[in-house]
């Protein structure tokens, strides 16, 4: 996806996801873009089944081979707020990371101890921008 690149509003990535069982070690999900010494604002990671804020905490357990919906809301101006949501149910919020610009990126990034097996899937992807 391209064109979605934003640096003020309030923002919503929706879609649905799956992990392969076996994948471990992948950032699946992120909020790019941050201050130095930072990346990336926001990233969802698994490790050994368990969906992450980056390393911790754990935000849902048994993430393997089930579909699930992912919301991630930003607000980049008021509150500088990033919530993640699964499945409709609130499940993690932290302060954003100021940045000239972010955007949303999924698939596949390796991290520390990451599998020699790796796949995740997407789809009905939506980005969302609040208007008013």
């Amino acid at each position: 996806m391209q064109g979605y690149d934003y640096s003020s509003g309030v923002w919503k990535f929706e879609a649905y996801g799956y992990v392969q069982n076996g994948t471990s070690g992948m950032c699946i999900m992120q909020v790019f873009g941050s201050t130095a010494p930072h990346a990336t604002t926001l990233m969802l990671r698994v490790y050994n089944g368990t969906l992450y804020y980056y390393k911790s905490p754990s935000l849902v357990d048994d993430i393997y081979d089930r579909w699930f919906r992912l919301n991630v809301i930003h607000d980049v101006d008021d509150s500088k707020i990033v919530k993640v949501y699964i499945n409709g149910v609130f499940k993690f919020e932290a302060l954003g990371r100021q940045a000239y610009s972010h955007y949303f990126k999924i698939g596949m990034y390796a991290q520390n101890n990451d599998s020699h097996y790796m796949e995740s899937r997407w789809m009905d992807i939506k980005v969302l921008k609040k208007c008013g």
